[in-house]
Parts: C-alpha cells; sequence; structure tokens
C-alpha cells in the first residue's frame, strides 16, 4: 500500500466537499485553485513544473497499478498532502465517468503578457471568446504540437481552469504559455511585436495556403457561433479562407486552428526554421 498523511472513507469529509465545489468556476477563483485528474494529465503537469498542493488517489481504481505509486511519489517530495480515498469517496470527487485514481489540487496558472519570451519568428495563437471548454482544450493540445509559443486567450467565455480544459488538452495546458488578456492590449502587445496577424474568413480571396507564415505571426480564432469579432477582422494583416468542397460552410473552432497551424509548421520545416524529430521507437 502507498503511505498517506490521510485515508478517507466518507464521501461527506469536509475535504472531499471542497473537491467537489471547485467544479464551479466561482469556488475556484475564490480560492484560486484548480483539479487536476487523470495520469496522463498530473504527469504532465508535473514534467512542467507544476506544483500541486493535495493529491488524492485511490489504489483501486489504478488502471495499471505499476506507474502510479511514482507519480503519487513525485507529489510527495514536492510537499503535497497525500490523501487515500476509497472507491466510493474518490467517484464523488472524480469529474471523469471512468476515474483513474489520481485528482490533484493545486494553484491556478496566472501569466502575463509580459511573462512572455518570445523568439525569432514565434508562432502565437490568440483565441478570442471560445465558448466551449473541450475546443479550447484541443486547441491547447493542438498548439502544442504545433510548436506554438503562446496561447492568449481573449475576453474569456470558458475559463482557462476549468477541468474540461485539463482533460481536453491532456495536460498540454502546463506545457503551452498560455495568457489571459483583453483584446485591445493583446492587440498592442502584438503590433508592438511586428506580428502579422491572420484571420481565416469564407470571404479572404487567398487560400491559407498562399500567405507567407514563416515570421512574426498570431493565428487569431473567435467564437464557434459568430467567428471572430470586428476589432480582429479590422486588424488582421493576412485574410485566408480554408477551402471547403462539401455542403458545410465552415468548420470547427478547433478544427480550423489545427489546419492552419500545420500550414505554418509545413512553410516552416520547409524554411528550416523548425526540424522534425524522428519518429517514436515502436
Amino acid at each position: 500500500m502507498i503511505p498517506a498523511a490521510l485515508t478517507i472513507t466518507s464521501p461527506v469529509n469536509p475535504k472531499v466537499k471542497t473537491v467537489v465545489k471547485l467544479r464551479q468556476r466561482a469556488h475556484r477563483d475564490e480560492l484560486g485553485l484548480m483539479l487536476i485528474e487523470g495520469f496522463r494529465e498530473l504527469k504532465r503537469a508535473l514534467d512542467n513544473d507544476y506544483r500541486p498542493q493535495q493529491l488524492f488517489f485511490c489504489e483501486e481504481l489504478f488502471l495499471k497499478g505499476t506507474n502510479e505509486p511514482g507519480l503519487v511519489e513525485r507529489c510527495r517530495a514536492l510537499g503535497a498532502e497525500i490523501i487515500a480515498c476509497n472507491a466510493v469517496v474518490f467517484e464523488k470527487m472524480a469529474y471523469r465517468e471512468r476515474p483513474e485514481g489520481l485528482l490533484a489540487v493545486g494553484p491556478q496558472l496566472r501569466r502575463t503578457l509580459a511573462d512572455l519570451k518570445l523568439p525569432p519568428h514565434a508562432l502565437v495563437v490568440v483565441a478570442e471568446a471560445i465558448e466551449k471548454p473541450g475546443n479550447l482544450g484541443t486547441i491547447l493540445r493542438t498548439a502544442d504540437a504545433a510548436g506554438v509559443h503562446a496561447v492568449i486567450v481573449c475576453d474569456r467565455c470558458t475559463d482557462l481552469h476549468n477541468p474540461n480544459v485539463v482533460r481536453a488538452s491532456t495536460g498540454m495546458l502546463f506545457a503551452v504559455p498560455v495568457v489571459e488578456a483583453d483584446s485591445a492590449t493583446t492587440l498592442a502587445f502584438l503590433r508592438e511585436r511586428k506580428f502579422a496577424i491572420l484571420a481565416a474568413t469564407p470571404h479572404a480571396d487567398k487560400l491559407h495556403t498562399e500567405v507567407k507564415l514563416t515570421g512574426n505571426v498570431a493565428l487569431v480564432v473567435g467564437t464557434e457561433q459568430y467567428g471572430l469579432s470586428e476589432t480582429w477582422m479590422q486588424a488582421a494583416d493576412l485574410r485566408v479562407r480554408i477551402p471547403m468542397l462539401g455542403q458545410a460552410d465552415s468548420l470547427n473552432v478547433a478544427a480550423a486552428t489545427t489546419i492552419l497551424l500545420f500550414e505554418a509548421v509545413r512553410q516552416r520545416v520547409a524554411a528550416g526554421l523548425v526540424k522534425v524529430p524522428a519518429p517514436a521507437e515502436a
């Protein structure tokens, strides 16, 4: 058995009630805390120097039982309070349908635009008023895969610390520098650093493959229902469209972001600005 500072067997324990309340944005913001559930998400948080305050675990729910103890010990070494639970207690706290027996509580991520360290030929995503946590999480996951240097969340509609953002990003919320800022401040920040601002619209003449994406580029994507605001459309230096060959006239915002980012990756690889890693061993 894994040693713990405390073992909880009652689902009405005050610590359990506090974790359940952290599903609510108001409670998360009041306490400045967030939830990280699952092996992969917790591992990626720890790999990126995140320090949880508490770790709840349930050995009955471990998927393999061999890798999880190592994560528990990593959290212990970082000073987290280690709390064992039975399955009934853990399942009350868990927000996943199939809990894996690991749930951490820790501080929210707080960065500002001034914290960003952007290299030459920086690639940035600006996500304006994204409504669905799953889409924001998927954008973060794609941003990591595409080597994006920062994601700026403007005029947020969904909470960056929503557990479903953590889950959909597969923990990449901790790997990609993420900042929240308003659109006016973000636009001034990008203009000062001479970023080309790219916006996708079905009314553009050029395809997304016909513009240069190898300099400082900020890809701006908008709300699922209404698209980008007039502020960002007017600010766009590059307006492009993704070719649509069927009856659909638009794509999910996360899907469109993926297409645009990997065109930038293709151009940057061809220009020798980035190197593609060797394939992973089988």
